[in-house]
């Protein structure tokens, strides 16, 4: 009946509402837009824009599915192949359709697909399991290190597997420990909060780790400034560190444990090695290490991504039947939110608005401030990689205008550390939402053990937001900036 309800708020309510602020945003005269040097074509942006961002808020539709929309609705409307009396030059400028369909093919949507490959491959033959086996039995069988071993694992994990598939494999591994242990043990509820706490800070480590940090650093590389694989991990793994380690003492103050010991049984599938076995090993840590040695190597991180595709497939280690694991809706979504940029920048939408809203005027802190709030809010209710596709492109069409030389804010843009700052905190504001049982899958993972209330989860979830969005702010800021140049 509740599923009833919804369907018929969303398709009868919502999407009538959506459709009719997208085409009167589409059909309303130029000048009651009242920016100075508006196209139709730039119109028509403008329209497609607003219609995915309340599309993605309400998910009226699957997130993918909203964006495949977009690049199609583009391709129709805003490019140089769309519809010939729909789309003449007099209209404004035009998007190659190529640009428009490379969205799919980005570097970085290359980057995560290798990512995925690894976390397949790492399920398949083993390796998690065998991996998660070793770290944690470093940690013995006292409650509160073991609490430690899962937290630090769980992150460690989440850097270069999914998020949702980390935490599902690591509830599989604790599922049996929070059962054996006594009804009135207050410290299952800590251990089952460290799944999605440390899940979501982990993703923020690597650039694979979780789509906002892909959807940052592609818009980033389009705008044209460059973070390597190696230079985003040494700004944001000393983050998940100290974070990790706030949320170790947090949990253990609100939830602190009666037992004196904790007993770990994790079954590693005994099975003979195969050469491919070997294969897969070898090149999972050998890729690892070419991210990480990017800059001694000179190997594009986006280019290793496709080292384990290729070897795998050639071998027979990844096979047909794995392609359909790939998680190809995120890889659309992100292609979404790229197309959106790509939109922006050249139908020139980005370098009018640049010149029609004041933004080289406005206070950088207070701008930044402002948009890590939304970004935070936001992620608690809609998918974390939604609202970095929504946001990201308008903060990089902000950003621009702060950078200019000219700008009355640029000094104090640049002594914060300029687009570089601006967009990882972004990323950084998504990852850290985790208020609510809808707010991430890894949350809802950990509600459905029965033993998490919402309160549980809020409380943690907002000083550990609290708490990550003030360091995270002053650590690209202040303490340790990614470079400008």
């Amino acid at each position: 009946m509740v599923n009833n309800s919804r369907f018929s708020v969303k398709f009868c309510v919502l999407l009538p509402l959506v459709l009719i602020v997208t085409i009167l945003l589409w059909a309303l005269p130029l000048d009651t837009f009242g920016i100075a040097g508006l196209t139709v074509v730039q119109q028509r942006m403008i329209a497609i824009f607003v219609f995915a961002a309340l599309m993605w808020m309400f998910e009226i539709i699957p997130n993918w599915t909203t964006s495949l929309l977009v690049i199609v609705v583009m391709l129709l409307s805003v490019s140089d192949k769309g519809l010939a009396f729909f789309c003449k030059p007099e209209y404004g400028t035009l998007v190659d359709y190529k640009s428009i369909m490379a969205s799919f093919a980005d570097p970085v949507v290359m980057l995560f697909l290798g990512g995925f490959v690894l976390a397949i491959i790492a399920s398949k033959y083993g390796m998690d399991a065998a991996i998660a086996k070793v770290l944690l039995g470093i940690f013995g069988k006292k409650p509160k290190m073991v609490l430690l071993g899962f937290l630090i694992v769980i992150a460690l994990f989440s850097m270069f597997m999914s998020n949702t598939a980390t935490a599902a494999m690591m509830l599989a591994f604790l599922a049996p420990v929070l059962k054996s242990l006594p009804e009135d043990e207050t410290g299952k509820v800590g251990l089952a909060l460290a799944i999605p706490v440390s899940a979501n800070l982990g993703g923020i480590g690597t650039p694979i780790g979780t789509p906002p940090n892909a959807i940052a650093i592609g818009a980033l590389e389009n705008a044209g400034y460059q973070i390597s694989f190696v230079t985003w991990m040494t700004r944001m793994v000393p983050f998940v560190i100290i974070m990790i380690a706030i949320a170790w003492v947090l949990l253990q103050f609100f939830f602190p444990f009666k037992s004196e010991r904790i007993e770990l049984k994790i079954e590693v599938q005994e099975r003979k090695k195969t050469w491919r076995d070997y294969v897969a090993w070898i090149t999972f840590f050998v890729t690892i290490l070419l991210w990480v040695t990017e800059q001694a190597t000179g190997i594009n991180s986006n280019v290793v991504a496709l080292i384990p595709l290729a070897v795998y497939t050639a071998t027979g280690v990844f096979d047909k039947s794995d392609i359909k694991e790939i998680n190809w809706s995120v890889l659309w979504l992100v292609a979404g939110g790229f197309a959106l940029g790509t939109g922006l920048n050249k139908t020139g939408l980005a370098a009018t608005l640049i010149n029609a809203i004041p933004f080289s005027a406005m206070n950088v802190v207070v701008v930044l401030i402002i948009a890590g709030l939304i970004c935070y809010l936001l992620s608690n209710f809609i998918s974390n990689s939604a609202t970095a596709a929504l946001l990201v492109p308008i903060l990089v069409v902000v950003g621009t205008a702060m950078s200019d030389p000219a700008a009355a804010n640029n000094a104090q843009f640049v002594s914060l550390g300029g687009m570089n700052a601006m967009i990882p905190f972004i990323a950084i504001c998504a990852s850290i939402a985790m208020l609510l049982p809808i707010s991430t899958p890894p949350n809802a993972i950990a509600s459905s053990t029965g033993l998490v209330q919402t309160k549980d989860m809020s409380k943690v979830g907002i000083i550990i937001g609290v708490i990550g969005f003030v360091l995270g702010y002053f650590l690209l800021t202040a303490i340790y900036p990614f470079p400008t140049a």
